[in-house]
């Protein structure tokens, strides 16, 4: 039985369908021991409890009221947070009398009493769970086999279940067609092309294999019916799409969710759930440009106010037009923000103004204004610098990981130098401790361009989302952004990747 972790709280809102009828669920489940029970439902990726059973007896469970169940698929859980079975809750399923007299697996002899479409549902759960006990006994069968043997039988007896499997689901969906179940279960089935062309080369034309599949991928989906997004197989069938079938680059994956997005209605269950999950995996992506996914869905559907509703806080909302704000400017081929910084052979210029001394924000900006003209002089702005390739760092002394990475670093520069790529490096120490500062560059040689922001001028954090350290950004000729947020061991992999593409 799979083990699940509930959530009890859903991070966005919408209004609950007022219905006349009430739900009213029983369950009796002979030998159950637990004392207290949850229904659930399905939700993307999380399950979500919906009601608590908090007295059991005699393994008789039962959930009501007032308000009608969205449909979905539902589960019974245990105590031990584990799931016993599925149901489906529908407007015809809102009243259901489900029983099973298994001692040791309930859904063996689950039935529903006054539901044929929940035993159908329930019919299709025991075939699964007899195909997972005949693959369970060929593996047992295995033992004394060579590897290889071993191997090549179970990969046959594989696929005949797997077929086995597609052809019981694709009869129960056409049997079923037009009721929910049916449209859920579609999620699971894969459309391929049947009758493969031959290429120009006397293969099989995997072009057209490919293009099939993306174009038949959502046939018999219907994005209008919040109940689809209540099913265990919604959201694996989303993240496989943008995962496995959308073309890796960040102006495809635009184009897709603005088609999806498209399909569901907006302000329904469904619309805030896709784009909630399309903000948040975009935001925290870790693959390099695709930041500019989660700014496209900022613009498109955020600052039109097509989320408002969306998050129980509109605070949320801001914050995520503001995060938007800050990583705009940071894309991939933008030309980055300029820095005006001090290098660090003018410190003591600076610590003569009496910025060392300030503790408040009122006397740095006292201060600066008061010798602005000579701290203009002073600056060392980035794009004032002349290469074909500019490695921009924000580091700290202090930070373990910098502690690795610059001497890495510096070895790394000097061995382009050698190799008479025509580059320099922009090294910006975030913090203020100029003495700790300026002791590591003479112990480490840091012999290029060392600057910091001794008169407090740059926002970091804002203006190049710098949060932790190191931060590396690699810029061409123009300033503009080529690679960004990468390790060094990276640097002349894209450096020769960059070369070779002029």
């Amino acid at each position: 039985m799979k083990k699940i972790i509930l959530s009890l709280v859903i991070f966005f809102c919408f209004n609950s369908i007022k219905a006349q009828n009430a739900y009213d669920i029983k369950i009796n489940l002979k030998h159950c021991k637990d004392t207290i029970a949850y229904l659930t439902f399905y939700q993307f990726d999380k399950n979500m409890i919906v009601d608590t059973c908090k007295t059991i007896k005699n393994g008789k469970i039962v959930f009501n009221g007032k308000t009608k169940l969205l449909k979905g698929i539902y589960s019974l859980v245990g105590q031990g947070k584990t799931i016993y079975f599925d149901f489906i809750v529908d407007d015809a399923n809102q009243n259901l009398d489900i029983s099973s007299e298994s001692v040791t697996n309930y859904k063996e002899l689950l039935k529903c009493n006054n539901s044929k479409i929940q035993n159908d549902f329930f019919d299709y759960i025991k075939y699964f769970e007899v195909q997972r006990g005949e693959f369970e006994s060929y593996l047992a069968s295995t033992k004394g086999l060579s590897k290889k043997d071993s191997t090549d039988f179970i990969s046959n007896k594989q696929k005949l279940i797997n077929k086995n499997i597609e052809s019981y689901e694709k009869d129960f969906i056409a049997k079923n067609k037009g009721t929910f179940i049916s449209d859920a279960l579609n999620l699971k089935i894969e459309k391929y092309l049947i009758d493969v062309p031959k290429a120009s080369n006397g293969r099989p034309d995997s072009l057209a294999v490919y293009n099939y599949y993306k174009n038949h991928y959502w046939d018999g989906v219907n994005l209008k019916d919040d109940g689809l997004a209540r099913t265990p197989f919604f959201h694996g069938r989303l993240t496989r799409y943008f995962e496995s079938v959308v073309m890796r680059n960040p102006d495809s994956v635009t184009v897709e969710i603005d088609r999806i997005m498209n399909q569901a209605v907006e302000g329904s269950i469904m619309y805030k759930l896709l784009l909630a999950n399309f903000a948040n995996k975009y935001e925290t992506s870790k693959v390099m440009g695709f930041d500019k996914v989660f700014v496209h869905i900022v613009d498109q559907y955020f600052k039109t106010g097509k989320a408002n509703d969306i998050y129980n806080d509109n605070n949320i909302v801001n914050n995520i037009i503001n995060r938007a704000n800050i990583l705009r400017p940071l894309l991939l081929e933008e030309i980055a923000p300029d820095l005006p910084m001090i290098p660090v052979e003018s410190h003591d210029k600076i610590a003569k103004m009496g910025f060392e001394k300030a503790k408040t924000s009122e006397e740095m900006t006292k201060i600066f204004y008061a010798n602005a003209p000579e701290i203009e002089k002073t600056f060392l702005k980035l794009h004032s610098v002349k290469a074909k390739y500019t490695i921009l760092v924000f580091w700290d002394v202090d930070c373990s990981h910098c502690q690795v990475e610059i001497p890495k670093l510096i070895e790394l520069y000097h061995q382009l130098l050698k190799d008479n790529i025509d580059v320099k490096v922009f090294c910006v120490y975030t913090q203020q401790e100029f003495d700790k500062y300026k002791k590591y560059v003479d112990e480490k040689k840091l012999d290029w361009i060392n600057v910091y922001d001794g008169v407090h001028y740059n926002n970091l954090k804002d203006k190049y989302d710098i949060y932790s350290t190191p931060v590396i950004y690699i810029l061409d000729k123009d300033k503009k952004i080529k690679a960004k947020r990468i390790d060094v061991d990276q640097i002349k992999t894209i450096l020769t990747a960059l070369n070779s593409s002029k």
